[in-house]
């Protein structure tokens, strides 16, 4: 909307720059005709040299208001710079303009350089850079980096706890996007999806009454989100612009924003970085589920979640057992503990031998 503005201004600038500069007494009359081709080619030259390199520009996010005012008062030194360069070409070529076509030619220039730096700047992202050979001064953020969430870290509801106990001392923004996914799993005919959207939403309601938590819906609609598919990437451009952080249980999205460069925060990692590491011996408590992909095994789960395999336990179905800790895994993806019953001693390879023979026989018998 600020661009359209702009080229509107630009036009309606031009035109009436353009319009006096015809209308003034020596123009006019025809007293000198070269004043009059020289302020309308020059005017209708350089707007549509301005407008149509404005035009074929690559788009770019919108920056902050302030850089209209920086690349007016750049545009303004360039065509001071410039404007000696006009009187020589007239003197030196001798083309013969009056004081009033230069005086337009100038305006006119200065209008078109105005207009394009300006555009310029409001085409780049608001993290402009000043280059000295060997030396770049950077944009520093100031304040908490503000935190975005996806979908998967708002379903599994620790960012709730991890924000009360003041873990992350930053706005938490929530893309529009991903508010619309949580609606659109609330509202799917699958129980399972339903039941996760319905959570995502009771999170961002306690979120929200929560007066120690800045939650904000993000409606920052840029070209670069519109043109990408998929939340994932739409996520990982809003991440950029606002110099954020992404939060995220899903490894995968993880794995990329890593390789696109993007801060992410995985509450997986983090939870398993505070955990307690399961050491070998130890002994804990877990109720058996169902039974594991090998033939003896069962599979538990502790209240967090972590996968127990149990040896030995395929039969003990629905049972708590006591197990000792053999061996445990800690990934992005989550945590395996793997342990045996108190007690237990898993048969050695001459027994299994012994009972296959014993089998064998027991079928020649047959």
């Amino acid at each position: 909307m600020l661009l359209n503005v702009l080229r509107i201004l630009f036009l309606l600038v031009i035109l009436s720059v353009w319009f006096v500069s015809i209308s003034s007494p020596s123009v006019s009359e025809r007293a000198n005709p070269p004043d009059f081709y020289a302020i309308f080619y020059s005017g209708l030259g350089l707007a549509a040299f301005a407008f149509f390199l404005d035009i074929l520009t690559p788009k770019k996010s919108l920056a902050a208001l302030a850089g209209v005012f920086f690349g007016l008062l750049v545009g303004m030194f360039i065509s001071w710079a410039l404007a000696p360069v006009l009187d020589m070409i007239n003197e030196v070529f001798r083309i013969g303009l009056s004081d009033t076509a230069i005086r337009a030619v100038k305006w006119m220039m200065g209008v078109c350089i105005c207009y394009l730096v300006i555009s310029i700047v409001i085409r780049t992202k608001d993290d402009v850079r000043f280059v000295v050979p060997y030396v770049e001064f950077a944009k520093q953020t100031k304040g908490a980096r503000p935190i975005i969430l996806d979908t998967s870290a708002i379903i599994d509801g620790r960012i709730d706890d991890l924000c009360q106990n003041m873990v992350f001392d930053a706005p938490v923004l929530i893309p529009r996007f991903v508010l619309n996914e949580l609606q659109f799993l609330a509202d799917s005919g699958e129980k399972m999806k339903r039941t996760r959207g319905r959570r995502g939403l009771d999170v961002l309601d306690r979120m929200q009454k929560n007066p120690d938590i800045d939650v904000e819906i993000d409606d920052t609609k840029l070209p670069e989100i519109e043109e990408v598919n998929g939340v994932d990437q739409k996520l990982i451009v809003l991440v950029k612009h606002h110099n954020g952080r992404l939060v995220t249980t899903d490894y995968n999205l993880t794995r990329v924003a890593n390789l696109r460069q993007v801060d992410v925060i995985n509450v997986n990692d983090l939870a398993n970085s505070l955990k307690t590491i399961a050491i070998p011996g130890e002994t804990l408590q877990v109720k058996i589920i169902k039974p594991g992909e090998e033939a003896d095994q069962g599979i538990g789960y502790l209240d967090d979640g972590t996968m127990v395999v149990v040896e030995g336990a395929r039969d003990k179905i629905g049972r708590e057992l006591d197990i000792s800790i053999t061996s445990s895994i800690q990934t992005s993806a989550g945590k395996m503990i793997f342990g045996k019953p108190e007690g237990f001693s898993a048969p050695s390879q001459n027994n299994r031998k012994a009972g296959s023979a014993g089998r064998t026989t027991d079928n020649r018998r047959r």
